[in-house]
């Protein structure tokens, strides 16, 4: 067989097997790039409420921490709390954040909620898990690598590597170098 029949073999039936995991690194990557700008992994929703105040200050830790549940209404289970003044309190669920001014009943809440498929796809994309999938990252990569070379060789003449495709190799190997003496320099 020749070896650019061998060649399209490779590069076809590579592709096929990358385009998963194509897909899920180029969507979270793109969700990774905007941190600055959003959390690619939760929603964060924050909301304003109030309650009835209380006067007096020298309830304990277990009151104010009833109180503030029972008028909010919350039934899930209470993970910690934290006073930082005798009006203030914090406390900390599961998935939300309650803070509450006790003297005038104005209370914050903050819920976090996990973004389904993104976060699964950036815990993979960060090789959060280490161990087997670092190796299973590398042979990607690899793979990859081989998908671009014998993708240089699939067409042939002008518009080949020879042609049009030398021209367009060769920017995109210029476009990172540029940004880097951009960026550096």
């Amino acid at each position: 067989m020749k070896w650019r029949k061998w060649n399209r073999i490779i590069h076809r039936d590579l592709g096929y097997l990358c385009v998963g995991l194509t897909i899920i690194y180029s969507i979270s990557g793109i969700a990774v790039n905007h941190v600055d700008e959003w959390n690619p992994n939760y929603n964060i929703i924050r909301s304003e409420t109030e309650i009835a105040p209380l006067i007096d200050s020298t309830f304990s830790n277990e009151y104010a921490q009833t109180y503030v549940i029972g008028e909010l209404g919350i039934t899930d289970s209470v993970r910690s709390i934290f006073r930082s003044g005798p009006n203030s309190i914090k406390i900390f669920f599961q998935n939300k954040t309650v803070s509450a001014d006790l003297k005038t009943g104005k209370v914050n809440l903050e819920v976090v909620e996990s973004k389904p498929v993104l976060r699964e796809s950036n815990y993979l994309h960060l090789n959060v898990p280490k161990k087997t999938w670092t190796y299973i990252a590398d042979a990607f990569a690899v793979s990859l690598i081989i998908l671009a070379v014998t993708g240089l060789f699939i067409i042939k003449g002008k518009n080949g590597i020879t042609g049009r495709g030398l021209w367009l190799t060769a920017a995109g190997f210029l476009l990172p170098l540029l940004f880097l003496l951009i960026y550096y320099w």
